[in-house]
């Protein structure tokens, strides 16, 4: 995979701090699928996972610094073998817990049960659906990821997920489908909501629309295709200064499946540390009672991908 971090340094783009932050943790980039869009290079043939240990620090970490939201992601987390483990000490210390998660996880040999265990610790699913159309989804994700997709999108709304007065929060995400930005949010969660009814019955929250980071498998892509440099310039170009405010860097800490930290979660992909105090690449271990606000973020040219036209963030838009 053609790595493209050296064509996003140096940059131009604004400096930012940060305040009191999520704590989001990719737990290994092993992934049943290998979409094209993914920022993370994740596939069924990565073996990087996070170990008990790292789990035991994460837990730590949320404590001493008193942290109330945890944000897991991958590859597909739930493929962990520390998952459960991790959202069962997680609930109990009563922090808000968020799966990122890809649907057709919840099909996988061995994680039978996994819808209903996310609905027992009420644990909030992001779900990625890049369209509510099948020959779209399948041309990014594989055949038949769709139809599988769609099973678990019914699985969950059995649970009440997405349901009103339930508690148990279904929120989908939207990706483009090549190198533009994503369409309003608004208008597009109205057409999601509208098709994914009519055609399956599905009912869900919100909406999540996310721009395409010109990293990893993506970023390769797009200069395989010749057309990096274009969208890096559309991302410039489309900058929107009053997103910096709600970059979600800003309030997110990003934690790798060894347990080192970073900015966020793109910053990781592309291995531009967390600077503290002049340490680079530090640990959980070595922050359990650092104060991080205030502290400087790294920045890149693909920081303008969160401050494009509406602004882009876990959360989905900005604007």
């Amino acid at each position: 995979m053609l790595d493209t971090a050296h064509l996003l340094l140096p940059s131009s783009f604004p400096s930012i701090q940060r305040s009191q932050p999520t704590l989001q943790v990719n737990l290994g980039f092993r992934c049943n699928l290998s979409c094209v869009h993914c920022h993370v290079n994740a596939g069924p043939g990565r073996s990087e996972q996070m170990t008990r240990e790292t789990v035991d620090d994460v837990l730590e970490f949320l404590q001493r610094q008193g942290l109330q939201v945890l944000d897991l992601t991958g590859g597909a987390p739930e493929l962990n073998r520390e998952f459960r483990y991790l959202v069962e000490r997680a609930s109990a210390l009563g922090v808000h817990i968020i799966d990122r998660c890809n649907l057709t996880v919840l099909e996988e040999p061995g994680l039978g049960g996994m819808a209903e265990f996310l609905a027992g610790h009420r644990v909030e699913v992001v779900a990625s659906l890049p369209c509510y159309l099948e020959e779209n989804v399948d041309s990014q994700r594989g055949k038949g990821s769709y139809a599988s997709s769609i099973r678990g999108l019914k699985r969950l709304n059995a649970l009440g997920y997405g349901m009103p007065d339930s508690g148990l929060e279904l929120n989908l995400v939207y990706n483009p489908l090549g190198p533009s930005l994503p369409p309003p949010q608004e208008a597009l969660e109205a057409d999601y909501k509208k098709q994914l009814y009519e055609r399956h019955g599905i009912r869900f929250n919100r909406l999540f629309t996310i721009t395409n980071m010109p990293i990893q498998r993506f970023g390769g892509y797009l200069e395989s295709k010749g057309e990096f440099q274009n969208y890096l310039d559309l991302l410039r170009t489309s900058f929107h200064p009053a997103n910096l405010e709600g970059v979600m860097c800003r309030h997110l800490l990003s934690v790798d499946w060894q347990g080192y930290l970073y900015d966020c979660d793109f910053n990781q992909m592309l291995e531009i540390p967390l600077r503290k105090n002049g340490t680079l690449h530090p640990h959980l271990r070595d922050l359990l009672d650092a104060d991080l606000q205030g502290l400087a973020i790294q920045v890149a040219e693909h920081c303008y991908g969160c401050t494009a036209g509406r602004g882009s963030s876990c959360g989905g838009a900005l604007e």
